[in-house]
């Protein structure tokens, strides 16, 4: 029942999180969670595409959506201690590699935290669309984090 209880609370702030950010919900940014994995959906509209030629989905949407991805992922992730953070992280650097366009397609974005210090986050985000084999992008960033009870810090 506990396990229940921590996955409804993780789904809670994970929802939070995507309705407190306008650009998610411009997006159309959502996330599926099962256990402690989460993955994040970019589902395809028009005005996503940044050159109709191709057509392709614009480099900022991507790598937004990979940077929204990894502040998901942080919003539901827990110390050892069993503390979650305080308040939403910052972003501190991040870094974008584009591997290849970005088709008219859904989107998906998986996020691993690397490391969860006691005031930075180093997290890695991969992007796909058709197959998880085939990134179409891949995220790195370092986010400035507030443990829970650690507010002043």
């Amino acid at each position: 029942m506990s396990r229940d209880l921590g996955s409804r609370e993780a789904a809670d702030r994970l929802n939070a999180m995507l309705e407190r950010a306008p650009y998610a919900r411009f997006l159309g940014m959502r996330a599926d969670l099962a256990g402690d994995e989460m993955t994040a959906i970019l589902p395809y509209s028009l005005h996503l595409i940044g050159n109709p030629s191709l057509p392709a989905l614009h480099g900022g949407v991507i790598g937004a959506f990979m940077e929204l991805t990894a502040l998901a992922q942080l919003s539901i992730a827990k110390y050892p201690t069993g503390q979650g953070l305080a308040r939403q992280p910052r972003p501190i650097d991040v870094t974008v590699e584009y591997l290849r366009s970005g088709r008219p397609v859904d989107t998906y974005a998986r996020a691993q935290i690397k490391r969860l210090g006691r005031r930075v986050a180093n997290v890695q985000v991969e992007a796909w669309q058709e197959s998880r084999a085939r990134p179409i992008a891949a995220l790195h960033g370092h986010f400035h984090v507030t443990p829970a009870g650690n507010e002043a810090g």
